[in-house]
């Protein structure tokens, strides 16, 4: 019986030690891919005027469940006012439709609902996980006709990440960024409504991407403290 415990436990070690073979990873870089709707003057729906958008992106993961990350993308930004339920003051000069091109800066925190990885790195670690994201960036906006604009944006995302592979990780995320400027469609106050506030009558815009990453920067794993 003694031998038989031994056995097992000798088993249980080896199988732990084996799920921790392989190295995990600093950072990911890659690049993603999506539309984006804006919220505004000229359109208050997320479903419509859908626009592409593309995104570099970098993270530097701090452990299995959080990580920050940088995100640069560019897109385009429509609205029409052809049906729109609305009413502008008579002395308000206000063009039929807009098309924008947007670049966004954003530095956020992401956190996963599970630990994420193959497993083989960190026990426990799963491939699919749920996440939430918030941060904070910079919008550049250049209207076509309206000039240009710059403003802050607040991001707050949710999304799902799975692991295609030892190193490679695809994310699918819908993410809101409130935006401090009133001119992502060349307008600014068309109402003639006086307002106070960082976020309060701004533009806004919502994206749906997918990126794909690819792991880089192995941890040392017989370096102290490699787990923090």
């Amino acid at each position: 019986m003694k031998h038989l415990v031994v056995l097992v436990t000798c088993l249980l070690a080896i199988q732990e030690l084996s799920a921790q073979s392989a190295p995990e990873y600093r950072m990911e870089i890659g690049a993603g891919a999506g539309i984006v709707t804006y919220q505004g003057d000229y359109n208050g729906s997320l479903l419509k005027n859908f626009q592409p958008m593309a995104a570099a992106v970098a993270k530097y993961k701090l452990n299995p469940r959080m990580a920050w990350a940088l995100h640069l993308s560019y897109g385009m930004l429509k609205g029409s006012m052809n049906k729109a339920d609305t009413w502008f003051p008579e002395e308000s000069a206000v063009p039929d439709d807009f098309k924008s091109s947007i670049v966004n800066t954003t530095a956020r925190f992401e956190y996963n609902f599970w630990p994420f990885g193959t497993g083989k790195e960190y026990y426990g670690a799963r491939k699919l996980t749920p996440f939430i994201a918030m941060g904070l960036g910079l919008t550049f906006a250049s209207c076509k006709g309206g000039g240009s604009s710059a403003g802050l944006q607040l991001p707050l995302g949710v999304g799902v990440k799975y692991k295609v592979g030892d190193r490679w990780n695809m994310a699918f995320e819908w993410s809101m960024h409130f935006t401090s400027s009133d001119k992502l469609d060349g307008l600014k106050d068309p109402y003639g409504i006086k307002s106070s506030g960082l976020f309060k009558n701004t533009d806004s815009y919502s994206v749906i991407g997918v990126t794909l990453t690819y792991d880089i920067w192995a941890k040392c794993k017989i370096c102290n403290n490699d787990r923090d």
